[in-house]
């Protein structure tokens, strides 16, 4: 705007139009002076550019009078607008095929000054891809064209950012800016690739169908059509794998298609072939190796390849009894396995060669302890979890004949009532062998052992087969009191095992024999021994040290007892009021602490015939039997037989003097004593339902001899005659004398030697006089009964 100073000197009225323009002017009505009423925007008033001028049309009217003037007020130009593009943004789309040197138009910024203010030149961000050349317009108007300066890569970079700057040519200048957006059009000149040309998977076997092996991804770096792959298998893949494996060719997922088994196909190969779809397609391919890892599907297996069943228990230490092989199809630790047995047994396992084992006897076997063994062979794997198997074999231990048999006592002690039946049951002596069959079976035996020069085979019989005991005779234990002898038990094995026990037998006693009753004259004077009780203690002295007293007596005043040797005398001599028998119970204690006792009970019966006094005794505790009358019956005794000794031998020598013809029906024979049961015989015969053995034991003592009587076994009757009844024979022996006259002659002599000692008190006679008569007598006897062999 030009400023000009109007001055101007009017006192009416005067008014300002402007003429199709906003009120931008206004004058001063007083100075005249032209002002500037609002911004004056050039390029706002001036809308085109077709004129370099922009002016602005004003209209002074003045009143009084009425006068009009047209003023023009030119607007002067000024840089204060920046060049702007009519978009912010240029999009260009350029082929990566386009060849260099081609150029692409750009769009042109505006300025809306004008002159020099307007757009003057551009400018391009750098780039090594594009330059800009600046053309000038047919209106002067300057714009700019885009050109390639190298071929365009898609793949490398699909879009190029670059900034286009206009710059008008005020002072100072100004620009503005537009952002040119190259992006560059894919042509198919990139095949399919593969991250990796070869590659490897692991699966488990036994993967369900339809689980994801691989997802491949085959990258193309075109777009669109160009960058959509197709995969597809390469002819050199097999049928196999193809079954197998199933390939999505749009996804170029691999899933299992089949059942996967290690055992069966640990590896598989395959090759995939990735196909876009441009016009003119280009591939890529890749070779993938599928590898079947193991699993421990597979149990182990046991293959008893020998077993040696049954054997013998002894059967040497390392013997292979077995042989046994292990397998499993996996791999790896899950085909690695281990066998083993129980624990605790006799055996061991020996590793002989790869998967192959023996088993051998570790320790002694014994079949008594253990018979059989159920051998279980357990096979495990190593793998996670372990998989295992076993089998169970039966070994059967064969008998050996190893132990011997066994009584369960080493000492018997059977305790018979005497007067036994001959063959009864005494016990069962029964041994155990633990062995089996014949090395089982067991014999008894008696060892042979003479008591008395009898064997106790003929007392004793054992059952060979269970070992009971029997008894073969009749036991009287006022003989025989005990027997000690051994019993063997042998087994029939081969060679055969024995051992044998002890056995002892004691005869218990029974009261089978009446009480002798002590016969003594009534004469007897005061102080006579009547009797003597001697009692044994087997404890040590302080404690066998035995005293005597009456427990019970007839008459008190009758009899006294020396309570330290046990002599029984009379207080005083026998009166006719006094009972006839006499009934004494003495009790013997010994000075132990607590005493222990034992009593006896005498009975004495008093005669009127003078007998002598029982002098002191102080040996063997026997029984006595004193006969009443005996100087009497010893008197006429020796008479008779005196009588029949003088027949005897008058006999004889007539039958010296004649010469007798030898009988050829009669055949020689002895005078026997004959001991039978349960006969009657008439003449002659002493029959004895309750016979005694008469052992006549001529001991020395002091003052006298005793008489001891034995009893015979119970129930036996025993038949002395002197003359056998209806044999018919005679003593055809010319230098023996006969039974008869021996008999006669040993009577003889008992009688005689009885009365002289009834006559004289002090003769002695010993056994010994009556063994050397009897043995010159019966020197070729035969006897057939203990009575006659006495």
């Amino acid at each position: 705007l030009r400023r000009n100073k109007w001055s101007c000197f009017y006192n009416g009225k005067m008014r300002l139009d402007i003429i199709a323009n906003k009120k931008y002017l206004d004058v001063n009505k007083e100075t005249g002076e032209l002002y500037v009423v609002e911004k004056i925007d050039r390029e706002h008033i001036c809308t085109t550019k077709s004129s370099s001028s922009c002016y602005l049309k004003l209209e002074l009217i003045l009143e009084n009078p009425v006068r009009i003037f047209n003023i023009e007020v030119e607007i002067l130009d000024m840089n204060d607008n920046a060049p702007q593009f009519r978009r912010d943004v240029i999009h260009l789309d350029i082929s990566e095929a386009t060849a260099n040197g081609e150029k692409f138009s750009l769009s042109n910024a505006v300025d809306p000054d004008i002159g020099s203010n307007s757009v003057k030149t551009y400018h391009l961000s750098e780039s090594e891809y594009f330059n800009i050349e600046v053309q000038t317009g047919r209106d002067g108007s300057k714009f700019a064209e885009l050109i390639l300066k190298r071929n365009l890569d898609r793949e490398q970079q699909s879009v190029h950012n670059l900034i286009l700057t206009a710059v008008d040519g005020g002072t100072p200048a100004r620009s503005g800016t537009a952002s040119v957006i190259v992006r560059v059009l894919d042509m198919n000149d990139n095949a399919p690739k593969f991250e990796k040309t070869n590659m490897s998977v692991k699966i488990l076997e036994n993967s369900p169908i339809g689980s994801l092996v691989i997802d491949l991804d085959a990258i193309d770096l075109d777009e669109g059509s160009n960058s959509e792959i197709t995969y597809t298998y390469s002819l050199y893949t097999q049928e196999k794998t193809q079954d197998t494996f199933n390939l999505n060719p749009a996804t170029g997922e691999i899933t299992v298609k089949g059942m996967l088994n290690y055992e069966d196909f640990k590896i598989y190969d395959m090759e995939v072939i990735a196909t876009d779809k441009g016009t003119n397609s280009l591939s890529g391919q890749c070779t993938i190796k599928i590898l079947v890892e193991d699993m421990n599907d597979n149990h182990p297996e046991i293959s008893i390849k020998s077993f040696q069943s049954p054997v013998n228990e002894n059967i040497e230490l390392d013997t292979v009894i077995a042989v046994v092989s292990v397998s499993d199809k996996d791999s790896g630790d899950n085909g690695i396995v281990d066998l083993s047995i129980p624990k605790n047994m006799p055996f061991k396992l020996r590793e002989s060669s790869d998967n192959y084992y023996e088993l051998v006897v570790s320790e002694p076997l014994d079949r008594e302890k253990v018979p059989e063994y159920d051998i279980t062979f357990t096979v495990t794997d190593r793998g996670s979890p372990p998989l295992s198997d076993n089998e169970t074999m039966t070994l059967e231990l064969l008998d050996v004949n190893d132990n011997v048999p066994q009584f369960p006592q080493s000492f018997y002690t059977i305790r018979v009532m005497e007067n036994n039946a001959p063959g009864a049951l005494l016990s069962s002596l029964t041994a155990f062998d633990p062995d089996l069959h014949e090395n089982q079976y067991l014999v008894y035996f008696i060892i042979e052992k003479e008591i008395a020069n009898t064997s106790m085979s003929m007392l004793f019989s054992i059952n060979p087969e269970n070992g009971n005991l029997y008894a073969l005779k009749t036991f009287d234990y006022e003989i025989e009191k005990e027997f000690l002898f051994h019993i063997e038990a042998r087994d029939s094995g081969s060679p055969p095992l024995s051992s044998n026990v002890t056995v002892h037998i004691i005869i218990v006693d029974q009261n089978d024999n009446a009480p002798v009753i002590e016969k003594i004259p009534r004469s007897t004077d005061k102080g006579s021994l009547v009797a003597k009780v001697i009692a044994l203690d087997t404890d040590s002295v302080h404690n066998s040290r035995i005293t005597y007293q009456f427990l019970q007596v007839t008459d008190a005043t009758l009899f006294s007892l020396d309570q330290y040797n046990g002599e029984i005398r009379t207080m005083r001599m026998f009166s006719y009021r006094d009972p006839r028998h006499q009934r004494l119970v003495v009790v013997a204690k010994d000075n132990g602490q607590p005493a222990l006792s034992a009593t006896v009970t005498i009975k004495l019966s008093t005669v009127e015939t003078a007998v002598k006094a029982y002098s002191d005794m102080t040996e063997m505790p026997l029984e006595y039997d004193i006969f009443s009358d005996l100087n009497l019956y010893l008197v006429i005794g020796l008479g008779s037989v005196s009588f029949l000794l003088l027949i005897t031998i008058l006999v004889t020598i007539v039958l010296k003097c004649q010469k007798p013809k030898p009988s050829k029906t009669a055949a020689p024979c002895r005078n026997s004593v004959i001991s039978e049961r349960n006969s009657t015989i008439a003449d002659s015969t002493l029959v004895s339902n309750d016979a005694y053995w008469y052992s006549l034991f001529l001991a020395e003592t002091r003052k006298g001899k005793l008489v001891v009587r034995q009893p015979m076994p119970k129930g036996s009757r025993y038949i002395v005659s002197s003359i056998p009844r209806g044999t018919g024979l005679t003593d055809t022996s010319d230098s023996a004398p006969s039974t008869l006259q021996v008999c006669m002659s040993i009577i003889y002599l008992l009688l005689l030697c009885q009365f002289l000692k009834n006559i004289h008190g002090d003769i002695l006679l010993d056994i010994g006089v009556f063994q050397f008569f009897s043995s010159h007598y019966f020197r070729s006897t035969i006897y057939t009964t203990p009575f006659e062999a006495y």
